[in-house]
C-alpha cells in the first residue's frame, strides 16, 4: 500500500501493519469527537510516526497513486475532521 503524508511524501507500507494503524486511527477519532486537543495532537503524531517507522519512503521523484492520504503533522483538528471518512482516516 502506498501512503501519502501531506507535505512530506509517500511511503510504501505492508498491509500487515493496518491493524496497528487502525487502532491509532480509532483513538484519534475518539479524541476528535471529544474535542481532546492534546490527545488529538499526540495520537496524530503517533500515527504518522508509525507510518514512517513501519514503511519505506519512496523517492521524491516517484509519483505512485496513493491508496491512503494522511494529514500533515501540523494539521488542525478541523482540517483532519474534513478528511475523515465514515471509518476515520484509515478505512477498515
Amino acid at each position: 500500500m502506498i501512503v501519502r503524508i501531506m507535505g512530506e511524501g509517500q511511503v510504501k507500507l505492508d498491509n500487515s501493519h493496518m491493524a496497528e494503524l487502525n487502532k491509532l486511527d480509532d483513538e484519534l477519532l475518539r479524541e476528535m469527537e471529544s474535542g481532546d486537543q492534546a490527545g488529538f495532537r499526540r495520537t496524530l503524531y503517533a500515527l504518522l510516526d508509525a507510518v514512517r517507522r513501519l514503511g519505506s519512503p519512496l523517492p521524491d521523484d516517484a509519483l505512485e497513486p496513493s491508496e491512503l492520504i494522511l494529514p500533515a503533522p501540523d494539521a488542525t483538528l478541523e482540517e483532519v475532521r474534513r478528511m475523515l471518512g465514515d471509518d476515520g482516516l484509515i478505512p477498515g
